[in-house]
C-alpha cells in the first residue's frame, strides 16, 4: 500500500511543475507587455495557449494518480 501512495504522490508532483511553468510564463508575458504594449493581444494569445498546455500536464498527472490509487489496490 505504501508504494501505491508513493507512486500517486510522484504523479501529482506534475502540478508543482505546472504551477512553476505558469508563473514563469506569466511573469515573462508581463515583462513583454511592459516593453511592447502594442503587442498585448499576440502576447496574451501565446500566454493562454502555454498556460493551457502546462495545466494539461498537471491534469494528466492527477488522472494518473487517481488511476494508480483505484486500479492498483
Amino acid at each position: 500500500m505504501g508504494s501505491i501512495a508513493l507512486g500517486a504522490a510522484v504523479a501529482v508532483l506534475t502540478g508543482a511543475g505546472a504551477g512553476v511553468g505558469i508563473g514563469v510564463a506569466t511573469s515573462k508575458a508581463a515583462e513583454a507587455i511592459a516593453r511592447q504594449p502594442e503587442a498585448k493581444g499576440d502576447i496574451n494569445k501565446a500566454l493562454l495557449l502555454g498556460c493551457a498546455l502546462a495545466e494539461a500536464t498537471a491534469i494528466y498527472g492527477f488522472v494518473i494518480a487517481i488511476l494508480i490509487i483505484f486500479l492498483l489496490k
